[in-house]
């Protein structure tokens, strides 16, 4: 059944007039009456009594009268629904991230929020290691990554350059140094993030190349974690500096430089290629400029 053919039965019932409804929807009457007859046909109900001087529904008509301007009301908020979408009024953007990328979302959010705050904004937490398949499955619409996914299926968008910062207490033995020699790190308690990730790799690659041990006798979920056992002084860490900064300036953790490891964390936006994005996520592209 074709909503148009309903459309010319709802207007033929409200204006009580073949010619009349042909005006309003712009046809010729023939038209009109042609567009109902295969209406009733379809149903194989008669639908208007045309044997009197005036315009009379049937039992059937009345029926369909009904439904008619249920199909037109849905059709209304259906034309409402997508125009909320256009302009950013209304629909969801779900965004996957791992603990620490999440931060990185967060000044970009603030801004989102402020122009488009009708927008239901989730961001789900995920293994980075995952977030590339879970966006090709369908079941994110963007991502944040610290690392180059290297897929053609998925473009990418560096959105922050951040770097590994080795910290300590400020009760530990090496708190008021500027720099230090990996080599003298050997004999440090490392506090170390359990979740795989290139940099975890690349922090091992190091040690062994300047044929340093590596104690990793702890390791912990979340970056919080490693943080607060950072800062009771039971052990040291490498963590994203992002993830430490305001420790930093509160002076409840040091930074120390390692001379001889400069480890940057390029920050990704990725989404898929050849996918059409929702308004939604094209808003949040222009935000991230």
């Amino acid at each position: 059944m074709e909503l148009y053919a309903l459309q010319v039965f709802l207007t033929v019932a409200v204006e009580k007039s073949f010619s009349r409804a042909a005006e309003k929807l712009l046809r010729t009457q023939p038209a009109v009456s042609l567009a109902v007859q295969r209406l009733e046909q379809e149903l194989g109900e008669k639908l208007i009594d045309r044997s009197g001087k005036d315009l009379i529904l049937t039992d059937a008509g009345r029926s369909v009268l009904d439904y008619a301007r249920r199909f037109q009301s849905l059709q209304q908020e259906l034309d409402n629904s997508l125009a909320e979408l256009r302009d950013n009024s209304a629909g969801r953007l779900i965004i996957g991230a791992n603990e620490s990328t999440a931060l990185y979302l967060l000044r970009y959010i603030q801004r989102y929020r402020e122009l488009y705050p009708k927008v239901k904004v989730q961001i789900r937490r995920s293994l980075s290691s995952k977030v590339p398949n879970e966006l090709l499955d369908g079941n994110l619409e963007l991502g944040v990554i610290s690392y180059d996914p290297g897929d053609e299926r998925l473009k990418s968008k560096i959105i922050y350059t951040d770097a590994l910062a080795f910290v300590v207490s400020p009760r530990h033995r090496l708190a008021d140094r500027k720099t230090v020699s990996i080599t003298e790190l050997g004999a440090e308690d490392f506090i170390a993030h359990n979740v795989i990730s290139p940099y975890r790799e690349v922090v091992l690659r190091e040690f062994q190349t300047h044929k340093v041990p590596l104690r990793m006798d702890l390791e912990m979920p979340t970056i919080e974690t490693i943080r607060k056992l950072v800062e009771s002084n039971l052990g040291v860490a490498f963590l994203p500096r992002m993830c430490v900064e305001q420790e930093i300036e509160r002076k409840t953790l040091c930074e120390i430089r390692v001379r001889e490891m400069h480890v940057e964390r390029k920050i990704r936006l990725i989404y898929p290629t050849r996918r059409v994005l929702s308004h939604a996520a094209k808003a949040f592209l222009e935000v991230l400029g």
